[in-house]
């Protein structure tokens, strides 16, 4: 019974008091918390990805090949020795120097001819250097007509000399005949050829190339037809000769 009415009387008394105000509303700052940097939790690293730019491949430019003619081989008329044996020479008549002896059967190429008697200038197989032939001791194979025709003959080319041409070179005149002299030219034995003559003149009213040699040294003159009734003018050239070649020519002072 006393404990109803020990209530009843803190009602009354609760009831009775004046009624609190509201709370005051205080802003409670948190202080700063740094994470230890050890703790910290790291961004994730972006990785960029690099788009790659193609490379431009150029299209080669086409060069058209050309087109390749070819160039048909000469082929140089052919001989063969038809005579048991003969003489190449390093001229295109019998008076000029003996260059190479010549056997049926040995064979050649054609280069050149002369263009007054068909002499062939020849490149033998078995020789390393060319000489001349008649052509009646040979048989061709071939067109002639292909080869250079030759008018002129250096005969300084052929070798070396070691003699001068002829001295005391004088020419006279009797009618129809000129004499054509000059003075010895003293060789050894060995090496003594004589002279050669390269001259033209007028016979009958032609105009004949006329070749001439002398076997030794000591033949020192020669007289020889010439005639009026021609156009071109005579006239002529001598060497000295050796077995190795000739001199440098001497021309001859005409009548």
């Amino acid at each position: 019974m006393k404990q109803i009415i020990f209530v009843l009387v803190f009602l009354a008394i609760a009831a009775c008091a004046p009624t609190p105000a509201p709370p005051t509303t205080t802003a409670t700052t948190f202080p700063s918390v740094t994470l230890p940097a050890d703790t910290a939790t790291p961004l994730p690293t972006v990785t960029a990805t690099i788009t790659r730019t193609p490379t431009i491949t150029r299209t080669p430019t086409i060069t058209p090949t050309p087109t390749i003619t070819l160039t048909p081989t000469f082929d140089f008329p052919m001989v063969v020795v038809s005579v048991a044996a003969a003489h190449c020479r390093y001229g295109p008549n019998q008076a000029y120097l003996h260059a190479a002896d010549l056997y049926q059967g040995d064979r050649g190429e054609v280069r050149e001819r002369w263009y007054l008697n068909g002499w062939l200038r020849v490149r033998f197989d078995k020789l390393s250097y060319h000489c001349w032939v008649a052509p009646g001791a040979v048989e061709v194979t071939g067109d002639l007509n292909t080869v250079i025709v030759l008018n002129q003959i250096d005969l300084t080319r052929v070798g070396t000399n070691q003699y001068g041409p002829p001295q005391g070179l004088t020419a006279s005149r009797q009618g129809n005949e000129v004499t054509i002299s000059w003075n010895q030219m003293v060789m050894t034995e060995d090496k003594d050829r004589g002279y050669f003559i390269d001259m033209f003149v007028c016979q009958n009213g032609g105009y004949i190339w006329w070749p001439v040699s002398f076997p030794n040294q000591f033949t020192t003159s020669y007289t020889v037809t010439d005639e009026t009734g021609c156009a071109q003018s005579s006239g002529g050239v001598i060497y000295t000769v050796e077995k190795h070649g000739y001199s440098q020519p001497e021309t001859i002072p005409w009548p």
